[in-house]
């Protein structure tokens, strides 16, 4: 697709990942939406981007209806996806409780159906979009402590596949990428340690790889793609 021409929203995009994806598709020429939980600080992240800020709690269906109406009526259309939101924290199988598995499958699994479902109808509609889901490797093999988390990552690939079976034929094309470990608040947000190290991944290595996903010919989709650090330091 020609960026240029996209209509994006990027959940989950006043930090991180989501943030730098949709700093890169402004640049690109690309009329981005992006929504969090936090106003302030979404506005502020969307003034220095050029972005539109939705402030909306995607585990909300409530909140995800109204998003998506915002979106189509402000950007003059909706073409792309980018489903990003999502949150994380560690523990093992004995430590985990059930609020903390509750609010990590609210966000990351059911949030993350509900914006698609809302969207897809939109696309359906309009005769085609993209859905690009931020996965992760922990979505491909859980270590000690991700019960909760990549539990979360391993449905929401699972989410992937289905909706691409199902809407494939509505010319939409549903992607999915697998991010490794990624310099972002995530990991002081989810009670982790993470040193800020130049070997590792940072959050303009995903953005890049999601436009080139994205820039690819309409005929033609990349189902799935895994970035790792070439070689990490630890």
């Amino acid at each position: 697709m020609d960026l240029s021409r996209a209509h994006v929203l990027v959940t989950g995009g006043s930090s991180g990942i989501g943030r730098a994806t949709a700093k890169l598709l402004v640049d690109r020429g690309a009329q981005v939406a992006i929504c969090g939980r936090n106003a302030a600080r979404l506005r502020a992240v969307a003034e220095e981007i050029g972005a539109l800020a939705v402030p909306a709690d995607v585990s909300q269906e409530s909140d995800v209806d109204r998003l998506v109406k915002t979106v189509i009526r402000d950007l003059g259309g909706y073409d792309v996806l980018v489903n990003n939101a999502g949150i994380g924290t560690f523990a093992t199988l004995l430590e985990t409780t059930a609020e903390q598995m509750r609010r990590i499958w609210e966000i990351n699994v059911l949030g993350a159906m509900l914006v698609a479902r809302e969207s897809a109808r939109h696309f359906v509609a309009s005769g085609g979009g993209n859905i690009m889901n931020v996965v992760s490797t922990s979505g491909q093999r859980a270590g000690a402590g991700g019960s909760a988390y990549a539990s979360s990552k391993f449905a929401l690939a699972g989410l992937t596949q289905s909706w691409r079976a199902e809407l494939r034929k509505h010319d939409i094309r549903v992607m999915q990428v697998n991010p490794s470990e990624v310099i972002t608040e995530f990991f002081e947000r989810s009670g982790r340690t993470q040193k800020d190290d130049p070997t590792k991944l940072h959050p303009d290595d995903i953005a890049r790889t999601i436009a080139s996903m994205l820039e690819l010919d309409d005929r033609a989709f990349i189902t799935e793609t895994t970035v790792w650090a070439t070689n990490p330091a630890s």
